[in-house]
């Protein structure tokens, strides 16, 4: 088979031509922008799969060819064989020849950076090293808390008027709160930065201009870090041993702050939406069937934050999904087709609850690696939201619910919502920069650590920890027997029997109520 791009890359009709309007361009092949590709993504991999199969071309902004995998085993071989398609952008054979501008509307999201999403071996490993080991230093539970405390102050700004938007006034606010705190920046958090971040990954006009903002802002960071450590994200990542450039700790805190922001933005609002209109959702959250993590995760297969990842470039000539693949091709990890693939999912209605095998947060040697951070935020946003307004219900039709789509997301305009009007509700004062794991005595324990004996006296243990952002376990109910000498003080498993109260009060403890 030989390659179906037959027109030259960046030739595209007059502006003035019909054709501008038309989901398909030269050579016939289909947009992944424009009306067709944001109004109805869904309907346009359907066409793309029925057309090509599990790997079609596809145009970008501009009319620049490309591939979007849509198939799940091709989307899995694109994202763990970095030897045949590269992260690095530089080999995209479009740039190579000037048939991408710099100003194009997708450069925020392509043009090489020295970060590790863009690296492959052994820089990519060092790269990568120090984010994930800066990662592991944040107190997850402590995390918690400041997420549940965000999270009801932005519902207090609305609590008391019985209706909201939880788009704008809630979804694409609480992971900048939230990431801004981690960062060691809750003093930069305001509605410019939110937009900001929002609009550099939509290809606008003004995406670049955004990007430069965002940059702004980290680049003061980085520098108040070098001159005074705190116990931040930020700070972890300029002390890392990796012995990163300021450049690259900057254009890393810019990486997993848009990453982090427009993926739990998106998420939260989804998840939300899916409780409200879904009745399945409805009534098993409200029975008590199904909680708000397990909600979460079929949210991650029906409606991933991200639909596409832009993208790899192939090393070579090779093939995938039986097209003919040329060396410099761009191509999209399909998050959202592979999540609907009939070879994986043939009933797209039938439950995936305790499934993860989505790839909502990509594959390989790239999947995210705050992929908890993430559900932790939705987990508790969602969760204290629905405590605070437990009547909360959709205040409009659910046809009329319009979304904003681009070649990346698909996120929802306005989740208008009605309620009971409710009093504010009280905050603590818990310092927001405090986001370092404390240091534990021997023989302290998490709920979710597992049972364990403890050492000889001379050889004490370490404090017990659980990875950052995993859910708890289920709450051990208190011992009934003195423990045997030489056992660690670990309560026995709560049984169906146990007070509900009792898992209430410690489920809240937990949440940072």
């Amino acid at each position: 088979m030989t390659t179906p791009f037959h027109h030259e890359p960046g030739v595209s009709p007059p502006p003035q031509c019909p054709a501008h309007n038309l989901g398909t361009g030269p050579g016939g092949l289909r947009r992944l922008y424009g009306p067709e590709a944001e109004n109805d993504p869904a309907g346009l991999y359907d066409k793309l799969r029925a057309e090509h199969g599990t790997v079609a071309p596809v145009l970008l902004h501009g009319d620049v060819p490309a591939w979007l995998v849509l198939g799940h085993s091709e989307n899995l071989h694109l994202t763990r064989t970095p030897s045949q398609f590269s992260r690095d952008s530089r080999r995209w054979r479009a740039l190579q020849d000037g048939s991408v501008a710099p100003d194009h509307p997708l450069a925020p999201i392509f043009t090489w950076q020295p970060v590790c999403v863009f690296a492959d071996g052994a820089k990519h490993e060092r790269q990568r090293g120090a984010v994930t080991d800066s990662m592991e230093r944040i107190d997850t539970r402590g995390v918690r808390r400041h997420i549940n405390r965000f999270s009801n102050r932005l519902v207090n700004d609305f609590s008391e008027k019985g209706s909201a938007d939880l788009v704008s006034q809630f979804a694409e606010h609480l992971p900048m709160m939230v990431m801004c705190a981690i960062f060691g920046m809750p003093e930069e958090y305001d509605e410019r930065l939110v937009q900001a971040a929002r609009d550099m990954t939509r290809g606008t006009e003004t995406a670049v201009a955004s990007n430069a903002h965002i940059v702004s802002v980290l680049t003061r960071l980085v520098e108040r870090r070098r001159a005074e450590p705190a116990p931040d994200f930020a700070s972890w990542l300029v002390e890392h041993p990796a012995t990163m450039s300021d450049i690259e700790v900057v254009e890393h805190l810019r990486l997993i702050l848009i990453a982090a922001y427009e993926s739990t933005a998106n998420l939260i609002a989804n998840v939300l939406r899916m409780v409200l209109t879904d009745p399945r959702f409805r009534a098993r959250l409200s029975g008590g069937h199904m909680t708000v993590p397990e909600a979460v995760e079929q949210t991650l297969w029906d409606e991933p934050p991200f639909t596409a990842v832009f993208g790899r470039w192939a090393v070579g000539d090779t093939e995938l999904g039986g097209q003919q693949i040329k060396a410099g091709d761009a191509l999209l990890v399909g998050i959202a087709p592979a999540n609907t693939d009939p070879a994986v999912r043939p009933d797209l209605t039938a439950n995936m609850e305790g499934n993860r095998a989505h790839l909502a947060f990509s594959g390989g040697p790239h999947e995210c690696p705050g992929q908890d951070i993430g559900r932790a935020i939705a987990d508790v946003g969602v969760d204290a939201l629905l405590m605070r307004l437990p009547d909360l219900e959709l205040g409009t039709e659910e046809s009329e619910l319009r979304w904003v789509g681009n070649i990346m997301s698909r996120h929802l305009v306005e989740l208008p919502v009605k309620f009971a009007p409710s009093p504010q509700q009280k905050l603590d004062s818990d310092p927001l920069s405090v986001m370092a794991r404390a240091v534990r005595p021997a023989g302290d324990w998490e709920i979710s650590s597992p049972a364990r004996p403890v050492p000889e006296p001379a050889h004490s243990i370490a404090g017990m920890q659980h990875r950052p952002g995993a859910a708890p376990a289920e709450t051990p109910a208190p011992a009934t027997a003195e423990p045997a000498p030489g056992t660690a003080v670990i309560p026995q498993q709560r049984r169906p029997a146990a007070p509900a109260r009792l898992w209430q009060a410690v489920s809240r403890w937990w949440n940072g109520y």
